[in-house]
């Protein structure tokens, strides 16, 4: 066993070499004001995992924005996979994360599902009951990691354990997204014509919150376990506004999140400020930028459409 580990973490570590490297390509290509600060061993690491994140976040933000799932994302207990350096003791203790937020979201669906309390309403059940059981296990449980950088993130200081981690849950999640697209479609938009299809709708219901619980824990290094609900929100907003097509929603929605990952990143560390919080301020700037010029739902494009009712009818007179 301990030389299947072995070898498995040899492997990750070739691979994650040369996945920095081929990004690393990209990033030599910037000006050097840019490049400069990715050049250490620890930014590359952060930027792969950003990268990463930004892309599953982004595309399974269309679900989350189409299924009125905002509060999905919080409701972990908050012994998250952080805490230990090996990648043995951080897959144990991704995996505990990963039961750990499936129980809570199974519990949100049944009590959805078998009761007359609404969505919203069982996940803000399921997240207090949760987040406050976190906070008392982690007052019993000494820890080298600190409380703040389990809230918000700590990208910068991402270990290359946890970057694998973060590469195999976006795997995961992205071939999921693709062996099962046409059903996760259907659920999103109309699950009574999925169902009417032949599809098991209880079967996708629970898979797509096990997705996500995957993506969530993946995610909390970066941008921490408050501000991950963001990063599955306003990617998918932010395409919601700009186009009425799925496709096209979700190929914006992933550049949002990676162009917010990365440029969030950059000015972190340029301005000196929290990693995780300058990627969710870059993704909301992106959010009301869409929401100014927008062609069809913007704000200037509804006042240009006033102004040129209120002139017709004016000419009218």
């Amino acid at each position: 066993m301990a030389e299947l580990m072995t070898a498995l973490s040899l492997f990750g570590d070739a691979l994650v070499s040369g996945l920095i490297a081929a990004l690393m390509v990209i990033v030599n290509l910037l000006p050097d004001g840019i490049s400069d600060a990715f050049q250490y061993a620890f930014m590359q690491r952060a930027l792969l995992t950003s990268v990463l994140v930004g892309a599953i976040c982004g595309i399974l933000s269309c679900y989350v924005v189409l299924k009125r799932w905002s509060l999905l994302g919080m409701r972990f207990p908050t012994q998250c996979c952080q805490g230990g350096d090996c990648l043995p003791v951080r897959l144990a203790l991704f995996v505990g994360a990963f039961i750990t937020g499936a129980l809570t979201s199974v519990g949100i669906g049944a009590i959805e599902r078998h009761t007359r309390i609404k969505s919203d309403a069982a996940m803000g059940l399921m997240f207090t009951s949760a987040f406050a059981l976190g906070i008392v296990i982690i007052s019993k449980i000494a820890s080298s990691t600190h409380l703040m950088h389990i809230l918000f993130g700590n990208v910068l200081g991402v270990k290359q354990s946890a970057l694998l981690l973060t590469l195999v849950a976006s795997v995961i999640a992205l071939l999921v997204v693709w062996l099962a697209y046409r059903p996760l479609l259907l659920y999103a938009f109309d699950p009574l014509q999925a169902q009417a299809l032949g599809f098991n709708t209880s079967v996708i219901h629970y898979g797509l919150i096990l997705l996500l619980t995957l993506t969530i824990v993946a995610s909390l290094e970066t941008v921490g376990i408050i501000l991950v609900v963001a990063m599955l929100i306003t990617p998918g907003a932010t395409a919601h506004l700009l186009t009425d097509r799925f496709k096209t929603m979700m190929l914006i929605s992933v550049g949002v999140g990676v162009s917010s990952a990365v440029i969030g990143l950059w000015l972190s560390v340029v301005l000196d400020v929290a990693s995780g919080g300058t990627i969710v301020l870059v993704a909301t700037s992106w959010f009301f930028m869409a929401l100014l010029f927008s062609p069809k739902q913007g704000v200037l494009a509804r006042f240009g459409a006033i102004a040129r009712l209120v002139s017709g009818r004016f000419l009218c007179r």
